[in-house]
Formats: C-alpha cells, sequence, structure tokens
C-alpha cells in the first residue's frame, strides 16, 4: 500500500464510505473531524479525543503561522509532536482567516497580503506558493490549498472571481507542493 491510498469500502445507493491511509494512521468516512485550530482541541484532553475514536484533527495554518510560529512547530517535530497527538492531521490554508479580514487584506492574482490586526498588527505577504512551503513545515499529514474565500451574500461575478483565482491558485500549490509524505488536497467552492 502507498502512503497515501483511498480504498473505497461502500459502493450502494448514495454510500460515501472510505478508508484513507496516512503516516499517522488510516481514516474513514464519513467521520467527524474535531478542530484544534491552535494545535489544541479546546475541552477535552488527549485521551479524551482518543476515547472519542476521533481520527483526524484539523489545525490552522493562519494561525500556528502567527502563534507560536512555523519554527517552534518544525523544531518540536511537526505539529503531531507538538501537540503531542500521534493520528492523522490536515491542516487548512488559512485562507478563510485570510479573507475574514477583508478590510485588512489585499488579494491580488499572485498572492494576498494582509495585516494580522487579530495578533500583534504585523503586515505579510503570501503567495500559494508560500503557503504549501509553510503547511510543509508545519507536517500535517494533509494540507490544503490557498483559496478565496468569498463572504456571503455575493454577487455572481464576485464568486466567479474568487472561484477562477482560486483554480489558479490550486495549480500553483500543486506545482509548489514537494512533501512526498503530505497530501494535498484542493477546495472545491459553494
Amino acid at each position: 500500500m502507498s502512503l497515501f491510498e483511498c480504498n473505497i469500502e461502500a459502493t450502494s445507493d448514495a454510500a460515501r464510505a472510505l478508508r484513507y491511509e496516512t503516516a499517522h494512521g488510516a481514516f474513514t468516512t464519513p467521520m467527524f473531524m474535531p478542530v484544534g485550530t491552535h494545535a489544541t482541541v479546546k475541552g477535552i484532553t488527549l485521551d479524551g479525543l482518543h476515547d472519542l475514536k476521533s481520527q483526524v484533527v484539523l489545525a490552522n495554518t493562519y494561525h500556528l503561522y502567527m502563534r507560536p510560529g512555523v519554527d517552534v512547530v518544525e523544531e518540536a517535530g511537526g505539529v503531531q509532536a507538538f501537540m503531542g497527538y500521534d493520528g492523522p492531521m490536515l491542516t487548512d490554508s488559512g485562507g478563510f482567516q485570510l479573507f475574514s479580514l477583508a478590510h485588512l487584506m489585499k488579494p491580488e492574482d499572485d498572492g494576498v497580503s494582509f495585516r494580522a490586526d487579530d495578533y500583534d498588527g504585523s503586515k505579510h505577504r503570501w503567495t500559494p506558493e508560500l503557503n504549501m512551503q509553510i503547511q510543509e513545515r508545519i507536517g500535517a499529514d494533509i494540507v490544503m490549498q490557498l483559496d478565496q474565500c468569498v463572504g456571503y451574500p455575493a454577487d455572481k461575478a464576485d464568486v466567479a472571481a474568487a472561484t477562477k483565482l482560486s483554480w489558479e491558485w490550486a495549480k500553483r500549490c500543486l506545482a509548489a507542493h514537494k512533501r512526498p509524505d503530505q497530501a494535498l488536497f484542493g477546495i472545491v467552492q459553494g
């Protein structure tokens, strides 16, 4: 079995069960994915996650980048070692967080500039390539492409433009993604 293998477990009617293998274990779908934004799941211990049979924990690239910082997570041995969790993990790109700072960020074809007022007010610039480098250093089993997230309500032209930009960024993320032990997942808008 390769490092990332997806096995279909059910095919009848509307079934969507599969088994997915990662370097830190396997998971099956459908599933509940607890959110550990800052590499900690609030309100539950690691033992509690195991007792709940949690299969994958989601952490956030933007928040880990801002605090404690990518260097700290990487030096700890990656996000699993940093949080003391031995199961599969996924990092989202942080795109939603960037675009929720709409008045503090500027999306462009080649990336997004933003001011992190929710932390220290510092200015940053992310490209799809830099986002992949950050997520590769954080070290989750599954990483997500950088995308432009449009707020609701939005007019058709804004949604179309964001979808096109996300598609272009997805291609750049794929070209920049280097770690064979991490799976890169795309994001479908809508």
